[in-house]
């Protein structure tokens, strides 16, 4: 924090001659070399921002380029933010790595369930999963030990599966191998098959984590994990598509209109939870310090195409810096039901502004929407989905973050 002290004293300073004056001194060195080595980090979304499905956007090449020097190292500590859930970090990397001609590292990937790293509580437990793309070993990565699949839970109960009359089984058939009682839910994504799973996961809940007994309703039910509450995201298609978001909305419904209670998230991680931008400053530091920054990243900016997860999770982050630091005690983070945040590490983070910055190549299409935040972040103050910036793309956004920072 030295730097930053210089700067403060500098402009207290009441020497006649600031050219020979001490804190003057400090001033410039911080004032030359924050022009290289910068305070400010950035983080991006992926699909709407860089690229629509597997299509990369016309100026995301040209943007990653300024990031990098010569030698294709980045000179500013960056991190990729997704609410992806259906692949692994180092998968993600790979992809980005290509996409953008710029080496990604793993260690620069937040996915929509890598906050649930945190939650080791549950790491024994045994856990039924739902999504697409390798999500055993997306679980076993982040500390998972114990995890039955949806497609291991309808094949050991076929009669359970009855929508598709081209898989229904008809004839009774006893359960074809040993499913071990279900301790708590994690939704990575949405599925393939939603009827399969909104049905198997209300069977679990309504049997406690044991389908071979009759379903009793317990409330509390069991622990929920959840990850990726976006309604919508832009693909390769002409208009939004239902994203996990939608998903979790059918099954909290259907839960509710079952059992007139309402369905309760242990975890509520990606985007728009603090814990996810929590998360991803921890990163942040983490590459600032890899590329040899040594002075405080002080200013985040979060570069999105969703006013509902980019731009309301960055200004709600910000609003949980503020609060935290005006009380003596650690602030609950919506969707963090079941994280103790006093054994979560918080010393070295220090950003104080946050910026979001709105694309406009994604889900924005300039019209006012509908309120399409998650349930559990209700009601939303209008000035929280309000953009620091609004651009074009993602290479006016950097433009612009270089010209307020007076980074080149």
């Amino acid at each position: 924090m030295a730097a930053w002290r210089g700067y403060i004293l500098v402009n207290k300073c009441k020497s006649s001659s600031l050219q020979t004056c001490a804190c003057n001194i400090i001033y410039r060195q911080y004032h030359e070399t924050g022009r290289r080595t910068p305070n400010f980090g950035l983080l991006f979304d992926i699909d709407g921002v860089i690229v629509r499905g597997q299509r990369i956007l016309p100026t995301a090449r040209e943007a990653f380029s300024l990031l990098v020097d010569k030698s294709g190292n980045f000179r500013v500590p960056t991190v990729f933010v997704t609410n992806a859930g259906n692949a692994l970090r180092s998968g993600k990397a790979e992809q980005l790595s290509q996409w953008l001609d710029v080496k990604v590292d793993e260690d620069q990937v937040v996915m929509a369930h890598s906050p649930l790293k945190m939650f080791d509580q549950y790491f024994d437990k045994q856990v039924l999963i739902s999504g697409q793309g390798p999500t055993q070993e997306i679980a076993h990565n982040l500390g998972f030990t114990n995890t039955t699949t949806v497609d291991q839970l309808r094949h050991a109960y076929p009669q359970l599966d009855c929508v598709d009359h081209q898989r229904r089984k008809i004839k009774a058939i006893a359960p074809t191998s040993a499913i071990p009682k279900l301790e708590a839910l994690m939704l990575f994504g949405e599925p393939v098959r939603w009827e399969t799973s909104l049905q198997l996961l209300i069977d679990v809940l309504m049997t406690d984590g044991d389908l071979s007994r009759a379903p009793t309703a317990p409330y509390p039910h069991l622990p929920i994990l959840a990850c990726n509450m976006d309604l919508q995201w832009m693909a390769e298609a002409h208009m939004p598509r239902f994203g996990h978001g939608a998903f979790l909305l059918c099954l909290e419904a259907l839960y509710k209109k079952v059992t007139g209670n309402d369905l309760i998230y242990t975890a509520l991680v990606g985007k728009p939870s603090e814990i996810t931008y929590y998360h991803s400053e921890t990163m942040v530091q983490t590459h600032a310090r890899s590329l040899g920054i040594q002075h405080p990243i002080t200013k985040l900016y979060a570069i999105g195409d969703n006013i509902h997860t980019d731009i309301f999770g960055m200004n709600l982050y910000q609003e949980y810096i503020r609060r935290n630091r005006r009380s003596k005690k650690r602030v609950t983070m919506q969707g963090a039901r079941g994280l103790d945040l006093s054994t979560q590490d918080f010393k070295g983070l220090t950003a104080d502004q946050c910026y979001s910055v709105l694309v406009k190549t994604g889900v924005y299409n300039g019209e006012e929407l509908l309120e399409h935040s998650p349930r559990d972040f209700l009601p939303v103050e209008s000035k929280l989905q309000e953009p620091s910036l609004t651009v074009t793309c993602v290479l006016e956004a950097i433009n612009t973050i270089f010209k307020r920072e007076n980074f080149s």
